[in-house]
């Protein structure tokens, strides 16, 4: 019966490990997730931006003659 104990003893002491683990991988998963949420918006701001200069632009040429 001791036997059985220290083995589930040692089972639960893996699984209590796996769970810090996974939770600190989960953490930086969600540091990661924001940074690149940051870097999306920002990017599609520029995007914007860059359209809203072409549009401008494009309006300033002349226009074709057929």
């Amino acid at each position: 019966m001791l036997n059985e104990l220290n083995a589930l003893e040692g089972r639960i002491a893996q699984v209590v490990s796996l769970c810090r683990t996974l939770r600190a991988e989960n953490d930086g998963l969600r540091e990661q997730l924001a940074a690149a949420d940051t870097d999306k918006e920002r990017l599609a701001e520029r995007m914007g931006a860059a359209c809203a200069r072409l549009e401008h632009l494009a309006q300033q040429l002349p226009a074709a003659k057929a």
